[in-house]
């Protein structure tokens, strides 16, 4: 019954739809999930990779604008996410990740647990198990990113729940343009950011799944490759940042809008509960 409740969830289908399809694909969530796209009765496939916590997502950015650091750090309640205690945590390890923890790009907690905190000498790890000693609940540093530029800049943007933040390093351009794409990301969810970063095994789940969508349909076979790449051409539209529409400007693509020499070299996007 769990399962059937989270593809519900998941996907808005009828509860004999989603039993149906867990049954034929032998229970397994993500099968079910491909099944009901290819029988049409969702629209868009959603991994079952939703985190029952809370917490916040907070950034640190140097001084030059140089570098910064994303955090989250899950809590057990929105009661604790909105303790003052907690949230000077959540952006002490983001200064931490910032400006002591040498890493590159996006982390797990295991990289930065046994690092020194700051300037103290208590680690990371042991910071956050005496913090939550004193705050009550159980805590636990999901993940971090660090993004250092030594030709552009970095922009961050947390948004005014504190459950989402961006991160991206920006060559050219200007701060407005940073803020916006940051902005962007946190709305319209990327995956990636251009065609080369799409994982080969996602693409091939995908027209999979088009294609039995297609054959189930009753498409004529001769046609069922041009229906699959073009909505291949969709799901690269929602899914890439450079081929998404703008999100305050639907007339041009976030690659359209770059000015001339600008480019945006990566991105990082927390949310709270998702992977």
């Amino acid at each position: 019954m769990e399962s059937i409740k989270k593809l519900r969830e998941m996907t808005a289908a009828g509860m004999m739809d989603v039993k149906k399809a867990l049954e034929d694909a032998g229970g397994d969530e993500d099968k079910a999930v491909a099944l009901l796209r290819e029988r049409g009765i969702v629209k868009a496939a959603k991994k079952a990779d939703r985190e029952a916590t809370d917490g916040l997502v907070r950034a640190f950015v140097s001084a030059d604008g140089k570098t910064a650091g994303l955090v989250e750090i899950n809590s057990e309640t929105d009661f604790v996410a909105r303790n003052e205690d907690f949230q000077k945590l959540v952006m002490e390890f983001a200064q931490h990740v910032s400006e002591n923890s040498g890493v590159d790009g996006i982390v797990g907690a295991d990289v930065l647990s046994s690092q020194k905190f700051l300037d103290k000498e208590i680690s990371l790890g042991d910071h956050l198990a005496a913090s939550i000693a004193k705050i009550g609940e159980n805590l636990v540093l999901n993940r971090a990113a660090r993004f250092s530029s030594t030709s552009g800049q970095v922009i961050s943007y947390i948004h005014s729940n504190d459950k989402i933040g961006v991160l991206v390093e920006l060559i050219g351009g200007n701060a407005q343009l940073g803020k916006d794409i940051a902005l962007h990301i946190a709305a319209e969810r990327p995956r990636y950011l251009d065609r080369s970063e799409v994982n080969t095994d996602d693409l091939e789940k995908e027209k999979e799944i088009l294609t039995n969508k297609a054959i189930n349909e009753g498409k004529p076979e001769n046609i069922v490759e041009k229906i699959v790449a073009g909505q291949l051409s969709k799901f690269y539209e929602e899914t890439v940042l450079l081929e998404q529409k703008f999100v305050k400007d639907n007339s041009v693509t976030i690659q359209k809008m770059l000015p001339a020499g600008a480019k945006i070299v990566r991105f990082a996007r927390f949310e709270i509960g998702n992977k």
